[in-house]
């Protein structure tokens, strides 16, 4: 048979001294589609096992060394070949013995022994197959959620959240991610489950806001058959879906105080009760919370339990508004605009210095999602190859209402206002100092007020 992943025959070693029983072993393999090689002692054998064998069928008494020699040998120098030891007799003590050290197999030389190798190799083949594309899949998962190819962006403000991301990853801590709504809090949630130990895990996302009133505890933690109104079979809650994974939160700022309480019972215990049972099911999940509201704030109004916020808050990381990651902008309008024309076979497309001007001068309440809509639709209003001002479906004009929509104090818009010109004029400081009438160093006094 043919390994999938680098294209060439399964290798297969018969180790045997009987000529004749070898050559029939031999041919059965051929006829399997196996590649074959034929060793009559364990010396020749063991010199070549740099050749690295998948299989190896091993006589267990051989004219030069003894089976359990070869074996060790096996273990020692290739410990990922599978030995199928092969004997004349049937003892039960040796069988034990080899398997215990390594052996995948033990089976006696009887009429039926090609069929029997036939399909212990088969059944062999087919794991390491479903291993190896399982390998192959974790590999594209990890260059996949790889923080670079998951959240596109080079500035410094992106920069901080991947140095957190990779603090995150070292442990189980808890991690609350905050940021407004379309700043990508649940790749940022994925990103730290997929590169960290709990990767081969499950990773289960829940929007709490989504769920209907009555039912957040059932989605949550699983009810029996009966155990209320419409209950007509059991379910799995979200933390005994995400056992031994992540279980991400969004928009846990919305949890009626009701279920926070039992949600604290659940993370202080550790265990978790289906609604209409008795029985308690051990966890080990790991919590990833996301809201777009200031989480503090509630505490402060008695709208979110004080103790449930510590519990939850771990590892706290702020997702910027897409307005503050200057050049990030383009770069991601590149990338969207990529995208959708390779998805939808059309053309490449070129963002003109106009375009790029009015994105970087542009509010974005919406965020990286609103970003997206807008080069996507850009594409197809667009009939050449290069977008313009005119393709952009953007509400310039709401620029200063978006900016007034949340109340802040004074100093807070004054940067918002200075980041603005910042990035329509390409972070040029001496430029937008003369445009604002201010002096250089009361932006730069600004910029680092805003880093503390």
């Amino acid at each position: 048979m043919t390994n999938s992943k680098n294209n060439i025959k399964y290798k297969v070693f018969i180790v045997e001294d009987n000529v004749l029983y070898a050559r029939i072993l031999k041919k059965q393999l051929i006829d399997d589609n196996y590649q074959v090689k034929v060793f009559h002692n364990g010396i020749d054998f063991i010199e070549c096992l740099h050749e690295k064998p998948d299989v190896i069928t091993l006589d267990y008494t051989l004219p030069d060394m003894t089976g359990q020699d070869v074996l060790e040998k096996i273990q020692k120098d290739l410990p990922s070949s599978h030995v199928i030891v092969i004997s004349a007799q049937e003892n039960i003590n040796t069988a034990i013995n080899l398997m215990k050290n390594g052996a995948y197999d033990y089976i006696m030389k009887a009429p039926d022994t090609r069929e029997k190798l036939s399909n212990i190799i088969k059944n062999i083949y087919t794991a390491d197959q479903l291993k190896t594309e399982n390998l192959i899949l974790k590999d594209a998962i990890k260059e996949k959620f790889n923080f670079k190819n998951l959240i596109k962006g080079n500035s410094r403000e992106i920069d901080h959240v991947f140095d957190l991301m990779g603090k995150a990853i070292q442990t189980n801590i808890s991690i609350s991610i905050s940021g407004e709504t379309g700043t990508g809090k649940e790749l940022v949630a994925k990103g730290i489950h997929y590169n960290s130990r709990k990767n081969n895990k499950p990773f289960i996302a829940v929007n709490v806001s989504a769920i209907p009133d009555g039912l957040v505890e059932s989605e949550l933690f699983g009810h029996e058959r009966g155990a209320f109104t419409g209950a007509d079979f059991v379910k799995l809650g979200k933390f005994e879906q995400a056992n031994g994974g992540t279980l991400f939160l969004d928009e846990i700022a919305d949890l009626d105080l009701n279920t926070q309480a039992k949600l604290l019972r659940v993370l202080q215990e550790r265990e978790v009760v289906k609604l209409g049972s008795s029985e308690t099911i051990s966890l080990d999940v790991r919590i990833i919370t996301a809201t777009h509201k200031n989480m503090a704030s509630l505490v402060a109004d008695g709208k979110f339990r004080q103790d449930l916020y510590y519990r939850l808050l771990g590892l706290p990381i702020e997702l910027p508004p897409l307005r503050q990651r200057g050049n990030d902008i383009i770069l991601l309008a590149k990338f969207f605009v990529d995208e959708f024309c390779k998805e939808n076979e059309m053309n490449p497309k070129t963002l003109s210095n106009e375009a790029k001007q009015v994105l970087l001068s542009y509010h974005f309440p919406g965020n990286i999602r609103e970003l997206k809509a807008v080069m996507e639709l850009a594409c197809v209003m667009t009939s050449r190859d290069t977008i313009k001002p005119v393709h952009l479906n953007m509400n310039v004009e709401d620029n200063i209402q978006n900016l007034l929509a949340t109340e802040k104090p004074l100093d807070d818009y004054n940067r918002e206002i200075v980041l603005y010109f910042l990035n329509k004029y390409n972070q040029n400081v001496r430029l937008v100092a003369s445009k604002l009438g201010i002096g250089k160093s009361t932006i730069y006094r600004m910029l680092q007020k805003k880093d503390e």
